[in-house]
């Protein structure tokens, strides 16, 4: 198996690792626009196992002839592109007739389209195959089917820094200059609908062994979990984002002066996006540097009916960087997740074609692969299952 990975930033050389280390994989491109960029990886990665079938190549998706070109080559793609990127990517997979796995998501008005352009090709398109979306979705599922009926699911993820600093106590550990702040609603489900309600409210504050107290707002429940089976009677779903306490108000105040806004605005003779203005302003104070530690809070909670009883079971882990082969936690578990699934397709695992997401797929003995080869570098979830008086009452939330 040859795989092509897309993007050479935080994502795509530890996806590279992940997948050289595998001896059914043959060789593995590690490809972007950026040559100093890509020369950087090149020699970051000549350390780790199975360096020697590595090569890199030059790919600007954006050009899709040349894309294609090199597509071909491959048994199946990774994109570890920002999301903007994204359809470019898929439309390229598209027209050389290749499975690809994406990091991120197309937008949802693109969606339709890509769609058919996808099932026309007859090809497997994974799209949000990383940490959240990706990981939390599939153990989202796998908890609901470890219920009779789930009436409450509760989604805690995030990535933080192992010591908060001023201005927002918050580092980017995704790569990019851009802060993951919007103004957008969020949503959260009640009894089968998405229900919006103000992004960074709701906040809860709970505490995490070995790491103290943290928060958590809400960001957005994913709608495709509302097409499982195993959610049809849910009554409450949230999906929330993890930081460090404070960060929910500090945003609050971003987003109620209208600095996450995209619309420019007129400042003396010059015209300002307020969200690009805080961006550069902020990048400094914000921006990851080789000195950082971050860490991954994971909790995924279904409530709900087992054996004609209430019950509530958990799944959690606290996520470390690895120091010795210079990994964010945010890139081992995100990366890791996305390089395990490709190399699923790639040995034929998973035959459904079309536009998909990773919990519609990955269940079963798939899922159980997915934990073993985490497991493998060191990434375990601890699952709990407890009965309870009542329905949801670990899951309260405020909306």
């Amino acid at each position: 198996m040859r795989i092509l990975i897309l993007g050479s930033g935080m994502m795509g050389p530890t996806a590279a690792v992940n997948a050289l280390a595998d001896g059914e994989v043959k060789g593995v491109a590690l490809a972007d626009f950026d040559r100093t960029l890509l020369a950087r990886s090149r020699k970051s990665l000549a350390k780790f196992p199975g360096s020697e079938k590595l090569e890199t190549a030059f790919i600007d998706v954006r050009d899709q002839a040349a894309s294609v070109a090199s597509m071909r080559d491959f048994d199946v793609i990774v994109s570890a592109l920002p999301q903007p990127l994204s359809r470019p990517a898929i439309e390229a997979a598209v027209a050389a007739r290749k499975p690809l796995v994406d990091l991120t998501r197309p937008l949802e008005n693109e969606v339709p389209e890509l769609r058919r352009k996808v099932a026309k090709a007859g090809i497997s398109v994974v799209s949000g195959c990383g940490l959240d979306p990706g990981l939390t979705e599939i153990m989202a599922r796998y908890l609901s089917e470890r219920l009779d009926r789930t009436e409450e699911m509760h989604i805690r993820c995030g990535g933080i820094p192992e010591r908060p600093q001023p201005p927002l106590g918050y580092k980017i550990v995704f790569g990019g200059r851009h802060l993951p702040l919007r103004k957008e609603e969020a949503y959260f489900a009640e009894n089968g609908r998405l229900k919006a309600v103000p992004r960074y409210s709701g906040v809860e504050a709970f505490a995490v062994a070995g790491i103290g107290e943290v928060e958590a707002y809400h960001e957005g429940f994913t709608p495709q979990l509302l097409e499982l089976p195993a959610l049809e009677d849910l009554r409450l779903g949230t999906q929330k984002t993890v930081r460090w306490p404070g960060f929910a108000a500090r945003a609050t105040v971003l987003r109620e002066l209208g600095l996450l806004g995209r619309e420019a605005v007129a400042v003396d003779d010059a015209e300002v996006v307020p969200k690009d203005f805080l961006d550069a302003l902020l990048e400094p104070h914000v921006r990851s540097s080789r000195r950082d530690r971050d860490l991954v809070v994971f909790q995924v909670e279904a409530s709900g009916e087992a054996g004609g009883k209430p019950a509530r079971i958990r799944a959690e882990t606290v996520i470390r960087g690895d120091r010795k082969a210079g990994q964010s936690a945010m890139a081992r578990v995100t990366a890791f997740t996305v390089a395990i699934v490709a190399r699923m397709i790639g040995r034929g695992e998973i035959r459904e074609k079309g536009l998909t997401t990773p919990e519609k797929i990955v269940t079963g003995p798939l899922f159980d692969r997915l934990m073993d080869e985490l497991a493998a570098a060191g990434i375990r979830f601890d699952l709990t299952t407890e009965k309870t008086e009542e329905l949801g009452r670990g899951g309260k939330s405020e909306h």
